[in-house]
């Protein structure tokens, strides 16, 4: 460990209290009816960053029926697109406004260094702003053609009422790929943030509520999956619910929402993998690759936690990976330096090395790392960033999401045996080829299985191009054009001219 690029406590002062969070409910902020609280401590500093209501069916319920009487109110899903854009605009300044407070509490709940946290607030502005645009572009269609006596109009409307259950890795990020779209459409939402990572979503529904947005249009209910995210998948006053996190879990809202036939998106795990050619820019793949594993400390469903190098340059390739890896900084994410901040509970940490250890015992061989790491000064988990090779596609480590700084390396030899490799897992959420052959990116492109394909890079998004998975990585959209339809309902209307109709009774 001393090898590594480890950046130790800093003594940047923390909040002196936790942050309180309540429960947004029809305009106000309120208290679970029995008193109930829960606690979040940072995984980085062991502190307790916030003390939050604890809801149950009663809240839930309460907030489903806030959103349901302002839907059909009309006080939003009514309104012009013009309107609910300048909505969506102010809330993006504030937003871009408040990107340092907002980003220490995620710091400190997530345990994610406090640059990305910066980023991953500020950024999630463009969403909102992307979404403002849709909201004035909206539009269906037309069919003229049907004779001169008839007129087709195919409307697009809100669909109604949306959960919006969203997980503890990019609790801010996650949220702004949902509501503003959901919002966009002309939808009235009920959120369940991750209890271990609730503040940022308070602090948008505060947010929000400073913008001026409709009383019950958005509203916050905090606490756990049972009961809370239970309730938001089976009510049958819920029109639609959409989920990000496990795919153990998205199953089971899938089948909680099968009883009523609402409507489910779920955004779940990935297994991605990078295959890199030896004609690639091999630098340049190597920093990606570094940079796939370890951002967000692998907790990512879009972490490159695979890569398949063919076996011509294998072992010189891992070689500049091992050697990236060791100059990444981890340690204390508040610290502005650092790049790869705390795993987010000591149960994650330890099921992260299970899979190493169980790696190492088939035969794997950990070129990097494989433990917990120790950061001076700091009283909480994190773990070192770690590559295995040897890996073979039957090992755990190959086909499960380890969610960790967890590099798993394979081997290959044509394009078809990597995509075999490739195809062979049960996710599909995203994939990566590295060649300076177009010809092979193309077929690669065609051929795999995931619904986003990166070449000769990685993770980059953009608001206008829509994010989402195949297989057991989840079903709908998110972002982008697609990513508004998911929220609307399609109607159609057939319009008879004059009364041309010929009488059926005669």
């Amino acid at each position: 460990m001393t090898d590594l690029n480890i950046i130790a406590a800093t003594d940047t002062p923390l909040p002196a209290l936790p942050f309180t969070g309540r429960h947004l409910i029809g305009g106000d902020w309120v208290d679970s009816d029995d008193g109930a609280t829960f606690e979040r401590h940072s995984p980085a500093h062991g502190t307790l960053v916030s003390r939050s209501a604890q809801g149950g069916q009663a809240e839930t319920d309460a907030a489903i029926a806030a959103a349901r009487a302002a839907f059909d109110a009309g006080v939003w899903s009514r309104i012009s697109g013009k309107d609910r854009a300048t909505m969506l605009l102010r809330v993006a300044d504030l937003i871009e406004a408040n990107v340092d407070e907002i980003a220490v509490w995620e710091t400190l709940e997530s345990g994610k260094p406090i640059s990305q946290s910066r980023g991953e607030v500020g950024g999630a502005a463009d969403l909102w702003r992307y979404a403002a645009s849709l909201a004035r572009t909206l539009k269906g269609d037309s069919h003229n053609t049907l004779g001169e006596d008839m007129l087709g109009v195919i409307l697009k409307e809100p669909i109604g009422v949306v959960s919006i259950i969203t997980p503890w890795n990019f609790p801010f990020w996650i949220l702004s790929q949902k509501l503003p779209f959901a919002l966009a459409a002309g939808c009235t939402c009920v959120i369940k943030p991750s209890e271990m990572t609730p503040t940022t979503t308070v602090r948008m529904g505060e947010l929000l509520v400073e913008a001026g947005l409709p009383a019950g249009v958005v509203n916050i209910v905090l606490g756990h999956g049972l009961p809370v995210g239970a309730r938001l998948s089976d009510h049958p006053e819920v029109d639609m619910v959409t989920f990000t996190g496990s795919t153990a879990v998205g199953k089971t809202i899938s089948a909680s929402a099968a009883g009523t036939l609402k409507k489910v998106a779920l955004e779940l795990g990935g297994k991605n993998p990078q295959v890199i050619f030896p004609d690639a820019d091999l630098d340049g793949a190597a920093d990606a690759v570094t940079f796939g594993v370890y951002f967000n400390a692998g907790e990512c469903c879009n972490s490159s936690s695979r890569i398949l190098v063919h076996e011509d340059i294998a072992e010189a390739f891992v070689e500049k990976v091992v050697a990236l890896s060791r100059r990444v900084a981890f340690g204390d994410p508040m610290d502005p330096r650092t790049q790869v901040g705390a795993i987010v509970t000591p149960e994650h940490n330890a099921k992260i090395d299970g899979y190493v250890r169980q790696a190492e015992a088939a035969g794997a061989k950990i070129c990097l790392g494989g433990g917990a790491l120790t950061v001076p000064g700091m009283d909480g988990q994190f773990y070192q960033p770690t590559v295995v090779a040897g890996v073979t596609p039957d090992m755990p480590i190959a086909r499960d999401e380890v969610f960790g700084p967890v590099l798993s390396v394979l081997t290959f030899r044509t394009l078809d045996e990597a995509l075999a490799i490739v195809n062979g897992a049960t996710y599909g959420l995203s994939a990566g080829i590295w060649s300076d052959n177009m010809h092979t990116c193309l077929d690669f492109a065609r051929r795999a299985q995931a619904g986003t394909i990166w070449t000769n890079t990685w993770m980059d998004g953009f608001p206008e191009m829509t994010f989402g998975g195949m297989k057991q990585s989840g079903q709908g959209r998110e972002i982008g054009s697609y990513g508004l339809e998911e929220f609307l309902e399609i109607k159609t209307l057939a319009m008879r001219i004059g009364k041309t109709r010929a009488a059926w009774v005669r």
